[in-house]
């Protein structure tokens, strides 16, 4: 789906009559004692996995401690991204530190390569050569589709049928990249970061190899970080796929392009911790710095005020949501044509 600047004249003061509706709610104030009670139980939760694990010792049984710690890394990577949106204390400099603690020492990701590559995003969602989310592995749009060659064409050709196994490579990708920024990129205390995420590699590794055999640490491993990576990219997977994809350099005002290329999973108070309160992804795109416990308040809020202004607003099950996301990704792949066109004998070529 594409959408033109054209279809929308620009109208800024919408966005600003929602602010002050979202402000005299109180919806933009902090949340601090649901952030104490939520990292209470994460953190309870973290160390338990761990005692667990060490209770259990070289066993096959720890794969299932591998798929406990998967999940608690996942609900600690959601914190760090309220961290990095500043949604959690008043203060920059609070906020980071929570980050680094959660996301370089806690599970190796580091806050200041993501925080610089999601503010990219959020400034430009679903905009071809500024959206860093839509310039990866994957083709959001046909014209993307058609420059993939070799291997990448294969991968846009079949990228729904490879979308959900290709998850399970998520966590290397974000260790990867998090090692890559520390090492190249201008980002703010970068030795302090590399430091803690040497200290989260070291720690992860000899806790694994200590304990477990060769061959269990390996499955281990495999099974906990592809568990953590697919969890993640489960949760990105409703927000953007299947919206709409603008244009480079296109002007829709800010309202109307944060809307239409997001997608809003239903709630319940079930999905909203298992997403990370990432499924109110309409109303955290408009309102980044939003505590999470507030998007749940302001989703009615906006949707009202969507209506109101002629603006459509996308929200659907999870279910239905990853089905509209594998539909475009299919519709998308099909537009990169044959992988391996024949032209052997009887080939015609009409």
């Amino acid at each position: 789906m594409r959408w033109s600047s054209d279809a929308a004249p620009a109208r800024g003061s919408e966005y600003a009559m929602l602010l002050r509706r979202v402000r005299k709610a109180a919806l933009l104030d902090r949340q601090l004692g649901y952030y104490a009670r939520k990292c209470a139980v994460t953190a309870a939760a973290f160390v338990a996995g761990w005692a667990v694990f060490f209770s259990v010792g070289n066993s096959w049984w720890q794969l299932g401690t591998a798929v406990l710690l998967g999940m608690v890394f996942a609900q600690i990577a959601f914190l760090g991204h309220d961290a990095g949106h500043k949604q959690i204390f008043d203060t920059r400099r609070a906020n980071y530190l929570f980050g680094v603690i959660a996301g370089n020492l806690g599970i190796g990701v580091s806050i200041g390569w993501w925080t610089s590559n999601h503010n990219r995003h959020h400034a430009h969602p679903n905009t071809e050569g500024s959206d860093p989310d839509i310039l990866g592995v994957l083709a959001h749009s046909g014209e993307r589709a058609r420059t993939g060659k070799g291997l990448r064409r294969f991968i846009f050709r079949y990228q729904a049928w490879l979308f959900f196994p290709m998850l399970l490579l998520e966590a290397g990708s974000l260790h990867y990249a998090s090692v890559r920024a520390v090492r190249r990129w201008a980002i703010p205390h970068r030795v302090w970061e590399a430091v803690l995420l040497a200290a989260h590699a070291a720690g992860y590794l000899a806790a694994v190899f200590l304990i477990l055999s060769p061959a269990k640490a390996v499955a281990f491993i495999v099974v906990q970080q592809g568990l953590f990576g697919f969890y993640m990219g489960c949760t990105f997977a409703p927000n953007h796929k299947g919206m709409a994809v603008l244009e480079a350099g296109d002007s829709t005002d800010y309202l109307r392009r944060q809307v239409l290329t997001s997608r809003n999973v239903r709630g319940s108070r079930l999905v909203d911790a298992a997403m990370g309160g990432l499924n109110y992804q309409i109303e955290h795109h408009l309102f980044p710095s939003m505590p999470r416990p507030n998007l749940r308040r302001a989703q009615p809020l906006v949707e009202e005020f969507c209506a109101e202004a002629g603006i459509p607003y996308c929200q659907t099950s999870l279910f239905t949501s990853y089905a509209q996301a594998l539909r475009h990704l299919d519709a998308v792949g099909r537009l990169s044509g044959p992988v391996e066109p024949h032209t052997g004998p009887g080939y015609r070529g009409e």
